[in-house]
């Protein structure tokens, strides 16, 4: 598929330049059966403050890309800079300081734990982080302000996911990557995820990048990003951004 020139990103503020620069990133796996090219020379300007949605079927490199970007995974070759932390040469001290100061993880499934409430699964983040929210407010922000003291079990699973989204921004993170968030929920629950992954977005002023399946989701991004084989084959910016509760599911 050509890729489809991409009008310039929505206006940001006079000192905001690009939080992520990506040129020629190449992810290569080897495998006894030989090798799995997961990335292909991505080339790709992110700004602060950003919603992308990244669109594609299974090994498409959407995953791959994220893990890269969140320091859980290196580059086979190319750049991959967060602001001034070049990402593809920084060292394991480097990008677990990275991971931990900078970064909220929200994947599928919840990875709450179960024997803690909400309450206390969001501060095992604040506990570590340099300058978090309060439990909270965080629990506030994604609307669980009256099941902080819930366990896992005694939550839906939209609930259990608002408070993966609430951990994930607890420490104000300057970038947000979410991998399938609802991709286990409902139409209902996946609306309230998403609203709160809005919200909190704008809330801290995060870069935020969501991987989904579902095309639907694309309506509430700045910018949605086509994948396919490794390679981003197109770039779409939205002319209207649209809430999360009016979508069509």
């Amino acid at each position: 598929m050509a890729r489809r020139p991409s009008a310039p990103a929505p206006e940001a503020p006079p000192d905001a330049g690009p939080a992520i620069e990506l040129r020629g990133l190449a992810k290569v796996y080897r495998t006894g059966a030989g090798d799995v090219h997961a990335l292909r020379g991505v080339d790709l300007s992110i700004r602060r403050g950003e919603i992308l949605v990244l669109l594609g079927p299974s090994g498409s490199g959407k995953s791959t890309l994220l893990n890269i970007l969140g320091g859980l995974d290196r580059a086979s070759s190319g750049r991959a800079r967060f602001h001034d932390l070049e990402l593809t040469t920084a060292s394991e001290a480097q990008l677990t300081r990275y991971r931990r100061a900078s970064v909220g993880f929200i994947f599928q499934f919840f990875n709450l734990v179960p024997s803690l409430t909400a309450r206390e699964n969001v501060a095992l983040i604040t506990e570590i982080a340099a300058d978090p929210m309060t439990p909270e407010e965080a629990l506030a922000r994604v609307g669980l302000g009256d099941r902080m003291d819930h366990f896992p079990a005694q939550l839906s699973g939209g609930q259990q996911q608002r408070v993966a989204v609430a951990r994930a921004i607890a420490k104000r993170p300057e970038l947000l990557l979410c991998d399938e968030p609802t991709g286990s929920l409902d139409s209902e629950s996946g609306v309230q995820v998403l609203e709160a992954i809005a919200e909190v977005t704008q809330a801290v002023g995060a870069t935020t990048l969501i991987v989904s399946h579902n095309t639907d989701i694309a309506a509430m991004a700045d910018r949605i990003i086509r994948f396919r084989d490794g390679r981003i084959t197109e770039v779409e910016v939205n002319a209207r951004k649209v809430a999360p509760r009016e979508m069509s599911w």
